[in-house]
């Protein structure tokens, strides 16, 4: 079972999480780890190695970090719907101020019980700060 890398923060309609990490990219992808997380949970009776992970390359750029995490987030999750899967794995390989890249691998979303549906991340109360032990980022999911 997944360590839970975030916490959820209070809000009344959406839902809210705050995530730590070491350093930037490890934020990102456990931001990612975290919108999955709350959004599906895998099937019981299926091993992690019954399912085929598909890869897939993603390309962003943005006129902010800010702007950059909303894009990235939102596009993992149009990818997700169109592509019927649930994303476990992030390879960020590629992260500064305005520029992402990454290859993110997904199983099908068929291996997955749902248990919310995250329409897009967005701006309201984010917060991504450098902190004297890492990076911390504040994100409310509209649901």
């Amino acid at each position: 079972m997944m360590k839970k890398n975030y916490e959820f923060l209070e809000h009344t309609a959406d839902i809210g999480i705050r995530v730590k990490a070491k350093d930037l990219k490890a934020l990102f992808k456990n931001i990612a780890l975290a919108m999955f997380d709350v959004m599906a949970k895998r099937n019981s009776d299926l091993s992690p190695q019954s399912s085929k992970l598909k890869k897939i390359i993603i390309k962003q750029r943005a006129g902010s970090l800010e702007e950059l995490l909303v894009n990235w987030l939102n596009e993992l999750l149009s990818l997700s719907a169109v592509k019927e899967s649930i994303f476990t794995d992030f390879n960020i390989t590629k992260l500064d101020n305005d520029n992402l890249e990454a290859e993110v691998f997904g199983e099908d979303i068929k291996n997955y019980k749902l248990n919310t549906e995250i329409k897009a991340a967005t701006y309201h109360q984010l917060k991504i700060e450098e902190k004297d032990t890492g990076w911390q980022a504040e994100i409310i999911f509209d649901v």
